[in-house]
């Protein structure tokens, strides 16, 4: 598999997004369990469900533990990576690869509490150091 192809398939659709964001909430869990959790955030049919999990095991995002008779899905790459591989795309196409532009339109466009302020403030001591 080339480069193109690995990264391709680190690109889930928001759809799948929200299915992984259960799955790393949960763990590895059955398609009625994650359906149930989508459930409580907008409608959505099982089989669509069904049909996106599969859909993502065949592009290696999730895998399918078949050994029993509910199918358990759980995700193949760990969440930091796949956040951090999203983010670097966001930041090199919509900010140019700056990530203090990034930050900058983040603290300018929202309230930014204290607490996330002192946050930033011990992350930038942190990595100073």
């Amino acid at each position: 598999m080339n480069m193109e192809e690995q990264n391709k398939q680190l690109e889930p659709t928001k759809s799948e997004l929200e299915i992984l964001q259960v799955l790393w909430e949960k763990g590895p869990s059955t398609v009625r369990t994650v359906n149930d959790e989508l459930l409580k955030q907008k409608d959505v049919n099982y089989t669509t469900t069904l049909k996106l999990m599969q859909i993502m095991a065949d592009k290696n995002i999730l895998k399918r533990d078949e050994s029993q008779m509910k199918h358990i899905y759980s995700v193949v790459e760990e969440e930091q990576d796949t956040k951090a591989h999203l983010l670097n795309k966001f930041v090199d196409a919509m900010y140019k690869g700056s990530a203090s532009k990034l930050v900058m339109q983040l603290l300018g466009n929202k309230k930014t509490s204290q607490q996330d302020l002192q946050d930033i403030k011990d992350l930038l001591n942190k990595l100073e150091e």
